[in-house]
């Protein structure tokens, strides 16, 4: 077989076959009758077909070839799997996220549907391929072969796209979530705008931020320096908290606490790798893709000002934002009844964490300590492991990580388990803070990096493009506790939190609403941002930010 026939044939298969997910979701696009989608379906498989044959042909090389083709079947087969069984799409986002994937998640993502999923469109193409001999030619003639055919499939996408730009240029206009579903092109193009990053600021260099932060007035001849828990939740649904009205009690526990949950808070990205760095920088979400360099963040300059700062991770890292202040990685410890099947329950951050903290400079901790705990939260899609046996308070839940196998009642019963733990947590967390009122004024605040989608419109889990995710990926908890000696020393008051549980709030206000319950006073400080400078007397601060 000529290397042109291969090129063929396996643009082909990658058109039509392996994208699956995009003939699916463009017969489920409302405004398109079934002639419309099958007249786009048609004009996309050619231009995906041309534009894969075109790249090929570059490739059609005796050393390349085979390889080439390979890659592109491998990375066709998964990508059409986890679009098709979670409904995701692939950005520059998804694709950071998978970089940053570790271990204990990947394991939760196997199963026999993602191993006959490869089997079927890439091992056995690859095998059959690997066995075909390719007649190659001298490499004067195959290059001119090579360039013909590129000169081609170039050619010949352009009458497909003059004769069907009206079509595909109204899907991609209405509908931009499409164009993330075109396989595996979408991962090559997300790969190289990661690749892309360095070129477009230096990701080496970490400017400094807030080294002129200080200690405001609170902190003159304090008896009892602050303590303040900032729980970093993952995959937090606002609307599946009982405390914001759900009619389901999954948190018996904080609806025993006197706490302000804000109702109307919305996340920075829609995964971890996009909202954590977001979330504890100055920039907000409008500016923070499009910054001139990396910058310290809020840890650093609680550092600066003189604080003890600690970082507790029970998930797959802090994605940067702790690099420079003591952190402890708690997912690999090995606690009897909290880390079994080789991950640990979220309450394991709470145990020894006396003596973490008192590990910390003693200079600092008269001042006052800041410890985030990182949890492994709701992390899907094996949300019946977030739970112990002694929360799954919903039954029937769903075991299986095949999320689309499972009855919706059942994943909701083994999401909401997981919310019912979470309140667990906080509840314990709560009651530490309160033993340590003797010596400290306690605080906690609680704030989940995204949400998650749980079947609505044939979606799972989240990281959907933020213009075209679904509020359930974007709408989180905020929930504050705090502690009569704290709200002394602040004079900000949880009665007065609860006038404004429905403002509109969102991670923007994170770095701010932190510093000014720390009362820490720096230039990058802004008033306007900070949430809880409305309670504080004599305070004229503007409307937080809306997401």
């Amino acid at each position: 077989m000529r290397p042109l026939w291969v090129v063929v044939l396996a643009s082909f298969w990658i058109a039509t076959i392996c994208n699956v997910a995009l003939w699916r979701a463009l017969a489920r696009l409302p405004d398109l009758t079934s002639g419309q989608a099958v007249t786009v379906s048609v004009a996309l498989g050619l231009v995906i077909g041309l534009a894969t044959a075109g790249l090929l042909s570059l490739l059609a090389w005796r050393w390349t070839l085979k390889p080439v083709i390979m890659l592109f079947c491998v990375s066709a087969a998964f990508g059409a799997y986890f679009m098709m069984a979670y409904g995701v799409v692939i950005d520059k986002a998804m694709m950071i996220n998978t970089l940053q994937t570790d271990m204990r998640e990947t394991r939760d993502l196997l199963n026999w549907r993602l191993l006959a999923t490869v089997l079927v469109l890439a091992v056995l193409p690859c095998v059959l391929l690997w066995r075909q001999h390719i007649r190659l030619q001298n490499p004067t003639r195959q290059a001119v072969s090579n360039l013909a055919a590129l000169l081609a499939s170039c050619a010949l996408l352009v009458v497909v796209l003059v004769l069907f730009f009206q079509s595909i240029a109204s899907v991609m206009r209405n509908y931009p979530q499409v164009r993330y579903l075109i396989n595996p092109l979408n991962s090559f193009y997300a790969l190289g705008s990661v690749a892309a990053r360095p070129f477009q600021r230096d990701e080496s260099a970490i400017l400094p931020l807030g080294e002129d932060a200080t200690l405001g007035a609170s902190y003159t001849a304090q008896t009892k320096p602050p303590l303040l828990l900032l729980v970093l939740g993952e995959t937090g649904r606002s609307v599946n908290f009982g405390v914001n009205g759900y009619d389901r009690p999954t948190t018996p526990e904080l609806s025993k606490e006197n706490i302000a949950s804000q109702r109307n808070a919305w996340s920075c990205g829609t995964s971890t790798a996009a909202s954590v760095p977001c979330m504890f920088s100055h920039f907000g979400r409008a500016n923070y893709e499009s910054r001139p360099a990396n910058y310290e963040g809020l840890m650093d300059v609680l550092q600066h000002a003189g604080l003890a700062v600690l970082w507790l991770d029970n998930q797959s890292g802090c994605k940067g934002v702790c690099d420079r202040v003591p952190h402890v990685d708690t997912s690999a410890l090995k606690v009897p009844g909290l880390c079994d099947g080789g991950e640990c329950f979220d309450e394991v951050m709470l145990q020894g964490l006396d003596a973490r903290i008192a590990a910390l400079p003693a200079e600092r901790r008269a001042k006052g300590v800041v410890v985030v705990m990182h949890q492994m939260g709701s992390h899907g899609p094996a949300y019946f492991k977030r739970s112990p046996a002694a929360f799954k308070k919903f039954l029937p839940e769903c075991t299986d990580n095949a999320l689309q196998s499972c009855t919706q009642q059942g994943l909701v019963n083994a999401y909401d388990n997981s919310i019912v733990y979470t309140d667990h947590v906080l509840g314990s967390a709560i009651q530490w803070l309160k033993a340590q009122e003797p010596l400290a004024s306690p605080a906690l605040l609680y704030l989940a990096d995204h949400g998650e989608s749980l079947g609505e419109n044939n979606l799972y889990l989240h990281g959907m493009p933020y213009s075209v995710a679904p509020d359930v990926q974007k709408h989180v908890p905020w929930i504050t506790w705090l502690s009569p000696g704290f709200e002394q020393r602040s004079q900000i008051t949880t009665a007065c939190l609860q006038q404004q549980l429905e403002a509109p709030i969102s991670h923007d206000n994170y770095f701010h609403s932190v510093l000014g319950l720390m009362n820490v006073q720096t230039r990058v400080y802004q008033p306007g941002l900070d949430i809880y400078a409305h309670c504080k007397p004599g305070t004229a601060a503007g409307r937080p930010a809306s997401p």
